[in-house]
């Protein structure tokens, strides 16, 4: 006779999924809450969240940009080379071109938009391998960064930088920098677009089984090249804020954002929405990380320590993503089949 399934295992099979959708952000707070005890003089004010804010804004949006290609089963290698490029072009049009900042800025994303557009075409019609493809554009675009400042920074002259522009990172909005707004407003752009609107539900089921997307008429190839077009255009702001960060162009810089940016992105896979890439759970763990990063700094630890962290996350972040997947999967499986209503439509 089989045995009746224990009354504690929903109960069970809830507190599972509370832990894993939200056990990051608890682990966030514990985070906090720990470095504040230990720090009560210098962590905990107001100065200190300021410029974890101010510090980790870009290499959030980096990562929510690196996470709409994850949500296709893709991955963008060329974000971080990309970066620089945007970078070292804005302050070259303004600087040396003398271009109007605005028009610059646009020219620059919209520039962004068009090198993601390249990488979605390769991926799908060339068919590479998007680490491959992308590591490949990526390189490309470091050539052209290199050809543009001829391996020298870029320096604005003694009238500097127009206010305006500058301020679009220097600014800030209730207390806090502008650029943490960016982030947010960026985010739920994000989640609006991939949990409420229909391209959201197709790049999910590419990227969960691109066979049964094709099968039912999903157009896959179409909407792989907007994933990577968009998260082009996302690079494309980043390295406009980067201009107005640092003020002088570095044909290097970027490369040191590309493993935090997927580290937040892997990471954010494991927590509010378990097994797939999300806006909100990339979020949250660009701000554990940021959070992590502080205190460790303040603690006084050595240069070295920032990489270690940022790689043994990674390595973690990737193997809970993995088992996320896996649990997700295996919860399908159990599950009764919906009904033919409650699936996403076909585009026509």
């Amino acid at each position: 006779m089989t045995p009746s399934p224990s009354p504690r295992s929903p109960l069970r099979r809830r507190t599972g999924h509370l832990i894993s959708s939200y056990g990051l952000l608890a682990l966030t707070a514990v985070l906090f809450l720990a470095f504040s005890l230990a720090l009560p003089d210098t962590f905990p004010t107001l100065d200190n969240i300021s410029a974890v804010l101010s510090n980790q804004s870009i290499p959030a949006i980096l990562a929510l940009g690196a996470t709409i290609p994850i949500v296709t089963a893709h991955f963008d290698l060329s974000i971080g080379y990309g970066l620089g490029l945007a970078h070292v072009m804005t302050l070259q049009l303004i600087a040396n071109e003398s271009w109007p900042w605005p028009l610059a800025c646009l020219v620059v994303i919209l520039g962004g938009a068009a090198v993601g557009t390249v990488n979605g075409v390769v991926v799908e019609f060339a068919r590479i391998n998007s680490f491959i493809a992308t590591l490949g554009t990526g390189s490309i675009l470091y050539a052209l960064t290199g050809w543009i400042t001829n391996g020298a920074r870029i320096v604005p002259g003694p009238h500097g930088l127009p206010a305006a522009f500058t301020d679009l990172y220097d600014s800030r909005f209730l207390g806090l920098p502008v650029s943490a707004f960016y982030v947010l407003a960026l985010t739920a752009v994000l989640w609006l677009l991939l949990e409420r609107l229909p391209l959201g539900r197709y790049l999910y089921v590419i990227g969960s089984n691109p066979r049964a997307a094709d099968l039912v008429g999903i157009p896959t190839r179409r909407y792989v090249i907007y994933a990577f077009a968009g998260s082009g255009l996302i690079v494309g702001i980043a390295g406009v804020l980067l201009a107005a960060q640092q003020r002088i162009g570095n044909p290097s810089v970027g490369l040191d954002y590309l493993l935090p940016a997927f580290v937040g992105a892997l990471l954010g896979s494991t927590a509010i929405k378990p097994g797939r890439a999300n806006a909100l759970g990339t979020l949250i763990a660009v701000v554990i990380l940021a959070v992590g990063l502080a205190g460790i700094g303040q603690l006084g630890a050595q240069f070295w320590v920032t990489p270690l962290f940022n790689g043994a996350t990674l390595l973690i972040a990737v193997g809970m993503a993995g088992y996320a997947a896996r649990r997700q999967l295996r919860q399908r499986r159990t599950e009764p089949p919906r009904a033919l209503h409650d699936r996403p439509k076909v585009p026509s």
